[in-house]
């Protein structure tokens, strides 16, 4: 069974006319349950994780001024979320819905997480919507406990995940791999193991042979027990924040691809969701939804 990290928490309450989304975490659920995509059962909810787990990533002094709101003005304000108790608790328990999904996925093949996909965190601070890195928290995690040794991350979302990038800098055990737009967010990228800087308006076609040559080639090389899939719909050409030129049809096709891949190399994989910022909030929730429907397709 599809197992699907979810908590009423996901959607936070934010200032009126902030840029950021949030309602897409409780529209995404429903969807997923009105069209039959997924049951009740589909969904488990988490819960606050052991902080070892977190410190495990992070760096201590930064986890523990976020969880008693004493981070400084400056690096509050790089978040871009209003910091409070409550935002913390969200983060810390989309990070555990992030562990938990792992272990499902090791058992059921796949498993995903509604919200995730926070790869602008970095070990000792946060920026871009992003407080704790759940994949990387997911990754050491799996290793720490002998389920996973050699990690591949395939970030898709349109930014670099120069968080993840950061925290993996010196560590041959996990490779990033981050496929994003060369003239976005964020402006001074990090060295991933392997980074695809794409041109703005970048089309289905283009975009898609460039995926199909790289993630066979990149898989057999490094020979990953375990796969983290960042499946952002920002590289949508009707995204606020994106700037390349894919349709919702080959956003579907690249998450086809991946998960296809994984299905028949039988690398289990975990997918967090990443980001979606079109101005039509039924392009992002439906975007998001075909990665569930193919999941539910490709693997039940």
């Amino acid at each position: 069974m599809l197992k699907i990290a979810y908590h009423p928490i996901y959607k936070h309450p934010l200032p009126e006319g902030h840029r950021f989304p949030m309602e897409k975490y409780d529209l995404l659920p429903q969807q997923l349950l009105h069209e039959g995509t997924c049951t009740n059962h589909n969904f488990f909810e988490p819960q606050k994780p052991n902080d070892k787990h977190i410190v495990a990533i992070h760096d201590p002094e930064y986890y523990y001024d976020l969880v008693n709101v004493t981070l400084d003005q400056r690096a509050a304000r790089k978040i871009g979320f209003p910091l409070s108790r409550t935002l913390v608790e969200r983060e810390v328990l989309i990070a555990d819905g992030t562990i938990k999904a792992s272990e499902f996925a090791i058992k059921h093949s796949i498993a995903m997480n509604i919200a995730g996909g926070t790869h602008h965190a970095y070990t000792n601070r946060g920026e871009a919507f992003c407080l704790l890195n759940d994949q990387a928290i997911g990754a050491r995690y799996l290793q720490k406990k002998g389920l996973a040794q050699m990690i591949l991350i395939v970030d898709l979302d349109v930014h670099q995940g120069n968080g993840t990038a950061e925290i993996f800098q010196n560590d041959d055990s996990v490779f990033t791999f981050s496929m994003h737009g060369k003239s976005n967010y964020p402006f001074k990228k990090e060295l991933s193991d392997l980074d695809i800087a794409l041109d703005n308006d970048t089309n289905d076609n283009t975009y898609l042979k460039i995926l199909k040559d790289t993630l066979p080639k990149l898989i057999d090389e490094q020979q990953p027990d375990f796969i983290y899939y960042l499946s952002g719909v920002d590289v949508i050409a009707s995204d606020k924040l994106g700037k390349l030129g894919m349709s919702i049809e080959g956003c579907k096709e690249r998450d086809r691809f991946v998960l296809q891949t994984c299905k028949d190399q039988s690398i289990p994989v975990m997918c967090s969701m990443g980001g979606g910022y079109s101005a039509d909030i039924k392009i992002i929730v439906n975007a998001h939804a075909n990665t569930y429907r193919l999941a539910q397709e490709i693997f039940f």
